[in-house]
C-alpha cells in the first residue's frame, strides 16, 4: 500500500508537466521562461514530495519491525487475580548473554570435548585377553566423556587441561570416576626444539598416539595396549628440525625425547629414584593430493627403557599377566624388574585407502634389589597388528579390516589372535560418527587346552561418537 501510494502521488505531479505545450528551442519566448520556472518548481516539489515519503516508509517499516518485536517477546501466562485464573499475554524480558572470558593473558581460550557410548555383546573384550576367569558381560559402557581446555599465550606458552567421566574399566583404580587425562604446559618458542611439562600419553606407539576420536578400529589393539606405556608425568623436548630451514619439508622430520617418572598417569610419587626414558622419531616421506584427496607415506620409530620396582603396573592400558586358564589380566610387578621396548610402525594413505602397520617388542627382565630376586622369570612379549581401510562413499561411509596377534611369551602356546571387520559412518566428520566392528579372537593356550573352554570367541562392538 505504501510503494501504490508514492506510485500516484508522482503520477498526479506529472500530469501537468506533462501538459505543457512543447515548442522549438530557437523560439523561445518571456512565456516560455516562465513555463521552464514552473517546470523546475515542480520537479522540485516532486523530489522533496518522494523525500518526504521515503522518510514515511521507513518510519512505518521501523513501526512494524518493532511491533513484529515485541509480538515475538510476547508469551501467554497465568495469573491468579483471587477468584480465578486468568491468562495474558505479557513481554518476555530477554536475558543478558553469557560470556566466558580469559583469566590471564591467553589470546586463544577453546573449550571442546567428546563423547563415546559402546554397545558391546557376546565375548566382551576377549581380544584384551578377558575370557575365562577375566571374562566380562554384554553391557553398554560410557567409554570416553571428556572435556577439555586449550589456550595459547603471546609468551610462545600453549596448555592443555583435560578430564575424563568415563565408567571404571576394571583395570586401575585411579582410572574410576572422573580423572584427569593431558595436563600440561608447552613452550613453543622453536618450532625446532618444544619443551612440554605435565602429563601426557609418553611418545610410544603409533596407534597408541592416534587420537581417541580418529581411530578407525573401535578399540586399540592388544599389542599397543599391552607394551605402550600409556599416559605419564615427566618432561620432553620435541620438534621439528626442517621447520624454518625448510618449511615446504617440515613434516620429513619429527622427534620426541621424555623423561617420565614411569608408573602411569595421576600419580603423584614414583616408585624409586629411576625414570622412564621414551623416544621416538617420525618421517612424513612424502604428502599430496590424490584423487582429490590427500595421500601420504609416515614411517615412525620408537624405544623406551625403565626400571621399576616391586608393584608397579607394566601393563596400564591393557592386560599382559597370562593366568592359569590362558587370560590376561594387569601385571603387577612381584618384584623389580628393567624394561626395554622399541617398535616401528608405518601409515600409508592413498586418497580413499588406508594401510597401517606396526610391530612392538618389549623384554621384560628382573633385578635382584637388596638380596631379595624378583619373583618372576624373565620374558619377552610381541606383537603386531595391520589395518586396512577403504572409503566406499567418499568421506562418509569406510570399510575397514584389521589383523592383530600378540604373544605374551609367558607360557608355552599363550599366544592370542584377532581379526576384526567393521564400518564406519562418517555423519559430520569425526564430530558425529557411528562406528561397528565384528572381533573374532582365538586363543593358543586353549586350543592346546581344551579343557578350559572355548578357543574361538566372538564379539560385536557398535560406537556413537559426538565432539564438541
Amino acid at each position: 500500500m505504501l510503494v501504490k501510494k508514492c506510485f500516484l502521488i508522482q503520477i498526479s505531479a506529472l500530469i501537468p508537466i506533462m501538459l505543457l505545450p512543447v515548442h522549438p528551442l530557437g523560439a523561445e519566448t518571456a512565456s516560455e521562461s516562465e513555463r521552464l520556472q514552473k517546470l523546475e518548481r515542480a520537479v522540485e516539489q516532486l523530489q522533496k514530495r518522494n523525500a518526504d515519503l521515503e522518510q514515511e516508509v521507513s518510519s512505518l517499516k521501523k513501526q512494524a519491525a518493532s511491533t513484529a518485536e515485541v509480538a515475538a517477546k510476547m508469551k501467554t501466562k497465568v495469573f491468579y487475580d483471587g477468584k480465578s485464573y486468568v491468562e495474558k499475554a505479557v513481554v518476555e524480558e530477554e536475558k543478558p548473554p553469557v560470556f566466558v572470558v580469559p583469566r590471564a593473558s591467553e589470546f586463544k581460550l577453546v573449550l571442546g570435548g567428546y563423547i563415546q557410548v559402546n554397545f558391546e555383546d557376546g565375548d566382551v573384550s576377549a581380544f584384551e585377553g578377558r575370557f575365562g576367569q577375566t571374562a566380562l558381560k554384554d553391557r553398554f559402557r560410557l567409554r570416553r566423556a571428556r572435556i577439555n581446555l586449550t589456550g595459547d599465550f603471546a609468551e610462545n606458552f600453549d596448555f592443555k587441561v583435560e578430564g575424563d567421566f568415563e565408567n571404571s574399566d576394571g583395570i586401575s583404580s585411579n582410572r574410576t570416576a572422573f580423572s584427569g587425562t593431558d595436563i600440561f604446559v608447552n613452550w613453543h618458542q622453536f618450532a625446532e626444539a618444544n619443551v612440554k611439562v605435565g602429563q601426557w600419553k609418553a611418545p610410544f606407539g603409533l596407534e597408541q598416539l592416534t587420537p581417541d576420536p580418529s581411530l578407525i578400529i573401535i578399540e586399540r589393539s592388544l599389542p599397543t595396549g599391552a607394551i605402550t606405556p600409556e599416559r605419564q608425568i615427566g618432561v620432553q623436548l620435541w620438534g621439528k628440525p626442517f621447520a624454518n630451514i625448510w618449511p615446504d619439508g617440515k613434516d620429513l622430520l619429527t622427534y620426541y625425547a621424555g623423561i617420565f617418572n614411569g608408573n602411569g598417569r595421576n600419580t603423584t610419587v614414583n616408585d624409586n629414584n629411576n625414570f622412564m626414558y621414551v623416544g621416538r622419531l617420525e618421517s612424513t616421506l612424502f604428502k599430496s593430493k590424490m584423487w582429490g584427496q590427500e595421500s601420504s607415506l609416515k614411517l615412525g620409530a620408537d624405544v623406551l627403557n625403565s626400571r621399576d620396582d616391586a608393584g608397579v603396573n607394566i601393563s596400564q592400558s591393557l592386560n599382559l599377566l597370562v593366568n592359569a586358564d590362558g587370560s590376561l589380566s594387569p601385571f603387577v610387578l612381584p618384584g623389580a624388574d628393567e624394561r626395554t621396548a622399541w617398535s616401528v610402525d608405518a601409515w600409508l594413505k592413498l586418497g580413499p585407502f588406508d594401510l597401517i602397520g606396526e610391530y612392538l617388542e618389549e623384554y621384560v627382565n628382573g633385578r635382584t634389589v637388596n638380596g631379595v630376586p624378583p619373583g618372576f622369570a624373565d620374558f619377552t612379549t610381541n606383537g603386531y597388528y595391520i589395518t586396512a581401510a577403504y572409503f566406499l562413499i567418499p568421506k562418509k561411509l569406510q570399510a575397514a579390516v584389521q589383523w592383530q596377534d600378540l604373544n605374551p611369551g609367558q607360557k608355552g602356546n599363550d599366544g592370542i589372535h584377532s581379526i576384526t571387520g567393521g564400518l564406519n559412518y562418517y555423519i559430520h566428520g569425526d564430530d558425529l560418527k557411528l562406528m561397528v566392528d565384528y572381533i573374532h579372537t582365538w586363543s593358543d593356550f586353549r586350543e592346546a587346552n581344551p579343557e578350559f573352554g572355548d578357543d574361538q570367541l566372538d564379539e560385536v562392538i557398535g560406537r556413537v561418537q559426538v565432539m564438541f
